[in-house]
């Protein structure tokens, strides 16, 4: 996709293949439910806080990821908040550090009350996936010092987001969303939920 027209095509490519709904990772797994499963970084969703338990995180990301994206483009997808839609981000967030490539393509606006908005900015880049490209992107998300980060394939089809004690993972249909979880039981929650 050409970066200069990712923004138009990416919203219209979004509109027509995920109608459901927005760009909101965490209603993901409420929107897909019959083809959503979580998984967490650490036992019991703990969240990391030593350089091993930072390696184990990000190596059990990097496996889904690779399962769901070898061989193929993604879009990575970050956002930032403001109180208008065109100042700077209005809250602390490494967005623009760690995604720099990120282009806006896509604004959500939540009135809180008569004076006072939320604009929830999206940015994206399209690139190979490749284990460890975004590795940065995962530690902040465990930190939460981001949020609602994902990536998905260009035809929008599969989607990994990474939130501080694990990953929601969408797939295409049920039993491919079983077929992963069960290659990857440990990783699952005891919850009878799957949270």
């Amino acid at each position: 996709m050409n970066p200069d027209a990712l923004p138009t095509q990416l919203a219209e490519l979004w509109r027509e293949l995920r109608p459901l709904g927005g760009p909101i990772a965490h209603i993901f797994r409420t929107t897909y439910v019959d083809r959503w499963v979580r998984f967490h970084s650490l036992l019991d969703s703990k969240y990391p806080d030593s350089e091993d338990e930072y390696a184990i995180a990000l190596e059990r990301h990097n496996t889904i990821l690779g399962e769901l994206f070898t061989g193929l483009d993604v879009f990575v997808v970050t956002p930032d908040w403001s109180d208008t839609l065109t100042d700077p981000a209005g809250y602390p967030t490494p967005r623009a550090e760690l995604h720099p490539q990120g282009i806006h393509w896509w604004t959500k606006s939540d009135q809180h009350d008569p004076e006072y908005y939320t604009h929830t900015r999206f940015y994206a880049d399209g690139r190979p996936w490749r284990h460890g490209c975004i590795d940065a992107l995962l530690r902040a998300a465990a930190n939460e010092a981001t949020v609602e980060v994902f990536l998905t394939d260009t035809a929008l089809r599969r989607i990994h987001h990474p939130y501080d004690g694990g990953a929601d993972v969408i797939l295409t249909t049920p039993s491919e969303r079983d077929a992963l979880r069960e290659r990857h039981t440990d990783w699952l929650s005891s919850h009878p939920s799957g949270l």
